[in-house]
C-alpha cells in the first residue's frame, strides 16, 4: 500500500511539472511574439533607424527567452510531497503566477529603459535655446513737446540696477544712427 501511495504522489507531481512547463513556456512564447511584433514600431521611434530597431528587437527577444525560460526551469522544483490534486493546483497557480510577474516586470523594465533612452536622444536632438542678448536696444526718442507717460520729471522713478536713460558706453538717444555690435 505504501509503494502504491508513493507512486500516486509521484504521478501528481510529475503532471504538475508537465502542466507548469507547458503553460509557462506557452505564455513565454506568446508574450515574446506579441512584444516583438508590437514593440517594433516603438523601437523604430526610439532608434530612428529601422535596421537598428530590428536588430535590437531580435536581441531583446533572445534575452527575454533566456531570462524567462531560465526562471521557469529554476522555479520548477517543488521539494515537498504533493498529496492531492488540489494541492498540486495551488502550487501550480503559485508558480505560474510568479512566471507572469517576472514576464510583466521584464516588460516594464524594457519599456522604462527604452523610454528613457528615447527621451535622452530627443533632448540631444532638440534645438538649443537662443543666446542671451548682449546689449540693450536704444529707446525711441519722443517728439519735441510731448512727454511719455511715466517718464521722469513728474512720473515714477525707475528702480533696479539699470535706470532708464543714457547708459555709459552705450548708444545715446538722438545721437544719430546706431549699429548693433556684432554677435558672437
Amino acid at each position: 500500500m505504501n509503494t502504491f501511495k508513493k507512486g500516486v504522489h509521484m504521478d501528481i507531481k510529475v503532471w504538475m511539472y508537465v502542466i507548469y512547463l507547458a503553460v509557462s513556456v506557452g505564455l513565454t512564447i506568446w508574450v515574446a511574439r506579441a512584444l516583438s511584433r508590437n514593440g517594433q514600431v516603438f523601437l523604430e521611434e526610439v532608434f530612428a533607424e529601422e535596421r537598428l530597431a530590428r536588430a535590437v528587437n531580435s536581441l531583446l527577444v533572445v534575452g527575454f527567452y533566456l531570462l524567462n525560460l531560465g526562471y521557469v526551469t529554476v522555479a520548477m522544483k517543488h521539494p515537498d510531497p504533493v498529496d492531492s490534486t488540489s494541492q498540486a493546483m495551488e502550487e501550480l497557480s503559485l508558480k505560474i503566477g510568479l512566471v507572469l510577474l517576472v514576464l510583466g516586470a521584464l516588460h516594464f523594465f524594457n519599456v522604462f529603459a527604452l523610454g528613457r533612452y528615447r527621451r535622452n536622444r530627443l533632448r540631444q536632438l532638440a534645438t538649443h535655446p537662443p543666446l542671451a542678448p548682449i546689449g540693450r536696444l536704444p529707446m525711441p526718442s519722443a517728439p519735441p513737446g510731448s512727454q511719455l507717460v511715466g517718464a521722469y520729471p513728474g512720473g515714477p522713478q525707475p528702480t533696479g540696477a539699470h535706470p532708464a536713460g543714457p547708459q555709459s558706453g552705450g548708444p545715446q538717444p538722438g545721437g544719430g544712427p546706431t549699429t548693433n555690435p556684432p554677435t558672437r
